[in-house]
C-alpha cells in the first residue's frame, strides 16, 4: 500500500509529460538546426549566399568551398593524420597519468599526500603565463616543431585529478581495496584489477573532454609547429580562414587585375563552414562511443546514502 502510494505521487500526469516531451524536443531544435545551417551553408555556392543569406533553402548549392580545401590534397591528409594521432594518444597518456595521480591522493597513508594535493590545486589558482611555457618548452625541453609537443605539455589537468580523486573516494569502497592489500594485493595490482574495472565512467567522462579539447587545439600548432608535415588540422584551417580573410580586406590587392581575378574565386562564408564542418563531424562519430560513460559519469555519485 505504502508503495503503491509513493508511486502515485512520483507519476508524472499525462499533461506533464507531454509537456516535458514538447520542451525536450524543442531544445534537440535548438541545438540541430544551428549544425543543420553550418552544412546547408558550407554546400551552398557564393553566389547563393550573396543572395539570399544565411538560410536553409539556398538557391545554388556548390562544392567550391569544399574543393577549395581539398585542392591542398596531401596537406590535409598529414594534418588529419597528425590531429587523430596526437589526440588519441595524448587522451591515453592524460587519463593513465592522471588516474594513477588521482589513486594516489586517495591513499589516506601515504606521506606526501597532502603535499601532493596542495601542489595539484595551487595549479588550479596561479599559473606562469604563456611567457615562460614558451620558454621552457623551447629553449629546456627543445620541443620546438615536434609532435611531443602537441602531446605533452597537456598531459595533466589540475581540476580532473581533483575530478577522478572524488570519483574514486565515492564510488569505490576503501574496504574493498583494504580487503585486497590484505590478500597480498600491491597497489599496481589493486589499482587495475579493482580500481579500473570500477572506474570506467570517472575515466570515460574525462576522456570525453580531453579529447574534445585536444581535437579543437588550434592554438598549440600555430605558436609551436613550423613544419608543414606536422601541423594539426585545425590550425591548418585557422591559417587557410585567415588567408581569406586578409585577401578579402586587402583593398591594395584587390585593386590589380590578378587580385581580382583571386579573390573572385576563393569562397568566403561558405569556406569557413566547410572548414567547421571538417573539424565537427570526427568528434560527432567519436561521440557515441562516450555517451554511455558520459551520462553515466555524470549521475555517479548524486545519491548519498
Amino acid at each position: 500500500m505504502k508503495n503503491q502510494r509513493t508511486r502515485q505521487i512520483n507519476q508524472i500526469s499525462g499533461k506533464w509529460n507531454l509537456i516535458f516531451h514538447l520542451v525536450l524536443i524543442l531544445a534537440v531544435m535548438i541545438v540541430i538546426l544551428p549544425v543543420l545551417l553550418v552544412v546547408i551553408i558550407s554546400f551552398s555556392s557564393t553566389a547563393s549566399i550573396n543572395k539570399a543569406g544565411y538560410t536553409f533553402f539556398p538557391v545554388e548549392w556548390s562544392l567550391e568551398a569544399y574543393g577549395y580545401v581539398l585542392k591542398m590534397g596531401e596537406q590535409i591528409v598529414a594534418s588529419y593524420i597528425v590531429t587523430i594521432a596526437y589526440s588519441v594518444l595524448g587522451t591515453v597518456l592524460s587519463l593513465i597519468v592522471m588516474s594513477l595521480y588521482a589513486y594516489v591522493l586517495c591513499q589516506k597513508d601515504f606521506w606526501l599526500r597532502r603535499a601532493l594535493t596542495w601542489f595539484v590545486f595551487f595549479t588550479m589558482l596561479f599559473g606562469g603565463g604563456l611567457v615562460p611555457s614558451y620558454i621552457l618548452n623551447v629553449r629546456y625541453y627543445h620541443l620546438k616543431d615536434s609532435f611531443w609537443i602537441l602531446v605533452l605539455p597537456g598531459l595533466i589537468n589540475a581540476s580532473w585529478v581533483i575530478i577522478l580523486r572524488t570519483f574514486i573516494k565515492t564510488t569505490i569502497p576503501e574496504a574493498l581495496m583494504d580487503s585486497a592489500r590484505i590478500d597480498g594485493a600491491g597497489h599496481f595490482t589493486v589499482f587495475l584489477r579493482i580500481v579500473c574495472p570500477l572506474f570506467k565512467a570517472g575515466v570515460g567522462t574525462v576522456g570525453l573532454f580531453g579529447f574534445v579539447g585536444r581535437w579543437n587545439d588550434w592554438f598549440t600548432g600555430m605558436l609551436y609547429i613550423e613544419n608543414p608535415k606536422l601541423v594539426p588540422l585545425q590550425t591548418l584551417l585557422t591559417k587557410i580562414q585567415n588567408s581569406v580573410t586578409f585577401l578579402k580586406q586587402n583593398s591594395r590587392l584587390a585593386s590589380t587585375p590578378d587580385g581580382l581575378n583571386m579573390l573572385k574565386s576563393i569562397p568566403n562564408e561558405n569556406l569557413i563552414m566547410a572548414c567547421t564542418v571538417l573539424v565537427v563531424v570526427p568528434v560527432l562519430f567519436a561521440y557515441p562511443f562516450f555517451q554511455r560513460y558520459f551520462v553515466t559519469g555524470l549521475t555517479v555519485g548524486s545519491i548519498k546514502e
